[in-house]
Formats: structure tokens, sequence, C-alpha cells
């Protein structure tokens, strides 16, 4: 069965991620992923793990495609 993520790998979306009392949108691109963590690309060159826990939505990045024309 694929995961939840398989599907948003190479596009341009927005994390809501939390720690703690924090909540942060996160801009980027899914580049992949592990049983625990999802690989995520922040501009172009800064790739981070991010805990699955910590993720609280994936949405598109509907700002990408304006920026990118």
């Amino acid at each position: 069965m694929p995961s939840a993520y398989a599907s948003w790998v190479g596009q341009a979306v927005v994390l809501q991620v939390a720690a703690g009392d924090l909540r942060v949108p996160l801009r980027g691109v899914i580049v992949g992923e592990t049983d625990g963590a999802v690989r995520f690309r922040v501009g172009d060159t800064w790739d981070i793990d991010i805990y699955k826990s910590m993720i609280l939505a994936v949405e598109q990045d509907s700002w990408a495609s304006l920026v990118m024309n």
C-alpha cells in the first residue's frame, strides 16, 4: 500500500508542522521518505528530514506556480 506522501513526491507543497506548542508552515518539495520521516527540500539545496508524527497536513503550494512564471 503506498504511503500518504507518495503522491506528493516531487511537487511543491506546504507542510503544516507541529513542534511542541509551535505550528509552522514550511514551503518546499517532498523528495522522498522513510518509514518514520519525510525528506523535504527547502530552497534549492537544503534537504531536511521531518518526522511524520510532526506533520499535521500537506497542501499544494498555490504560490509556487506564480513564482515559477
